[in-house]
């Protein structure tokens, strides 16, 4: 079933990623913001989930469904698809090429504390990649086979993570880097989480962190790093999260786990 899953989930993703590349093309309009003044949403966003969702009923009738821009809807076969039609809205708003589709399907109620994700795809429309993973199918970029780097020390980690627009959260973000920065080989901030999680499959990043982080932004990257071999949790065995992301080799998961907890992330 997940092969089956994964290559509708790929056919989807990919046309959400041209015609979200379409209207970047021809310009980005911001529709409204959302937590705050800082975090948008574009009409494309909403038309690519529009879109997005469609093409999911039209093959899957009988699916859920949770996005970010739309309401959710629960089906009758114990499946649901989690879609971010844009990750990375203020970079694509802005021309950076750091912006992707997140489309993944999910087995059980849509929390990630207990789901089993079937099959995950992540676009970059910007780059022509696309990254994809099912349920012991391994992670795929092209005809490449995914795995994460192993034996990196924690001094020598590529660090991926990402911010809040909560000026609180971010004030506390801030102190977190503080007790990582002079540990880790160095910070990356590219603006997409699913990304983040894809690159991390790659070998691109070593580690990648976020707190805040809702279903859409990493059901499909989560999948993706840990059919590359990464470890992808919560603090302290907790599920990933809102409360917290992290995902890296299974070694090196353990000592940004440990240096988070000592830096203060379980405040």
């Amino acid at each position: 079933m997940s092969s089956a899953l994964l290559a509708i989930a790929c056919g989807i993703a990919e046309q959400g990623g041209a015609l979200a590349a379409r209207r970047r093309a021809e310009g980005v309009e911001v529709a409204a913001s959302k937590s705050a003044p800082e975090d948008i949403v574009t009409f494309a966003d909403r038309e690519t989930e529009a879109l997005i969702r469609s093409l999911i009923a039209d093959a899957r009738p009988d699916d859920g469904f949770l996005g970010e821009e739309s309401d959710a809807s629960r089906g009758s076969s114990g499946l649901t698809w989690v879609v971010d039609p844009i990750d990375g809205t203020v970079n694509f708003l802005y021309g950076i090429p750091s912006w992707s589709v997140s489309v993944a399907v999910v087995e059980g109620d849509p929390d990630p504390s207990t789901w089993t994700t079937l099959a995950g795809v992540v676009v970059n429309p910007s780059s022509g990649e696309t990254f994809v993973a099912s349920a012991g199918g391994g992670a795929w970029l092209g005809d490449r086979r995914l795995e994460v780097n192993h034996g990196v020390e924690l001094p020598l980690a590529l660090v991926g993570t990402g911010f809040s627009y909560s000026s609180e959260t971010r004030a506390w973000q801030a102190g977190i880097l503080t007790g990582l920065l002079p540990r880790v080989r160095d910070i990356r901030r590219l603006g997409s989480a699913a990304l983040d999680l894809s690159f991390l499959a790659a070998g691109r990043l070593d580690a990648h962190f976020e707190r805040g982080l809702n279903a859409w932004d990493h059901a499909a990257g989560a999948l993706i790093a840990r059919e590359a071999g990464a470890k992808v949790g919560g603090l302290r065995g907790a599920a990933e999260g809102v409360g917290m992301t992290v995902a890296a080799s299974p070694d090196l998961f353990d000592a940004l786990e440990a240096l988070l907890v000592e830096s203060g992330a379980m405040v």
